[in-house]
């Protein structure tokens, strides 16, 4: 067998998949006037961090870890689809033209999603806004069921247990010339630590009757931003009900 993703790597996908399936599972089944809420917004953060050290990787990661091994020629793309529907057999050394487009795409959305989330959070903002970052968290489902889906096909199709590779860093039937990556395990677990850490911290210092959290001295409102008309007038609603 040999390795194609070092520890770094796998440490992200799983890392970006679940802040992103708790923020949008929160999103979803939670009041956003309770103060559980603003976990969502923890895990955005923790979302958010993971994007950082992941474009840094991109760029300065082992082979199979750069944005350069990317397979992102439509006319690949399109010839990967075709070929899914016959009996020709290829398997890739690292990303498939299909989970390379997933992986940009999934980034991409999430990066807009921190953006209109911190828009929501620190200053006035019309609805827009608001209805783009829910636009955008649902197309980030959609790639993300329809990345499962091809996962599963290619899996069944061409005998290949990728998802496999994400947990262990190896492929099989790799050429004999290809060379496995180093794994940079220490790396990998500092990776972790910090962002864990980071987590861990926004959680512990969460204020749930402020809604607030804070790091290094710096206070973060886990809130959509309102203005003091938005205030007064939910005030007078709240005296109202009492009433």
């Amino acid at each position: 067998m040999t390795r194609i993703y070092d520890l770094p790597t796998r440490i992200f996908h799983w890392l970006f998949a679940t802040s992103f399936i708790v923020a949008f599972s929160i999103a979803n089944l939670v009041d956003d006037e309770l103060a559980i809420f603003a976990y969502h917004m923890i895990a955005g953060a923790t979302l958010g961090l993971c994007i950082v050290w992941r474009f840094i990787w991109g760029f300065i990661g082992t082979k199979h870890a750069c944005f350069s091994d990317y397979v992102l020629k439509p006319k690949a793309l399109i010839c990967y689809f075709k070929e899914s529907f016959t009996k020709h057999k290829k398997l890739w050394n690292g990303h498939n033209p299909a989970s390379s487009w997933a992986a940009i795409l999934m980034m991409l959305l999430a990066f807009f999603l921190i953006v209109s989330g911190i828009l929501m959070t620190t200053g006035p903002f019309n609805e827009a806004i608001e209805e783009l970052h829910e636009l955008a968290a649902n197309a980030f489902m959609l790639v993300v069921v329809l990345h499962i889906l091809g996962v599963l096909v290619h899996t069944v199709k061409q005998q290949d247990p990728i998802a496999k590779s994400m947990i262990s860093g190896y492929k099989n039937n790799i050429p004999s010339g290809v060379e496995s990556v180093k794994s940079h395990a220490y790396l990998g677990a500092m990776c972790l630590i910090i962002t864990l850490t980071f987590t861990g911290v926004l959680v512990i210092n969460f204020d749930q009757n402020q809604k607030t959290t804070s790091l290094f001295g710096v206070t973060w409102h886990l809130q959509e931003f309102e203005n003091e008309h938005e205030q007064h007038h939910e005030n007078n609603i709240h005296q109202n009900e009492h009433e």
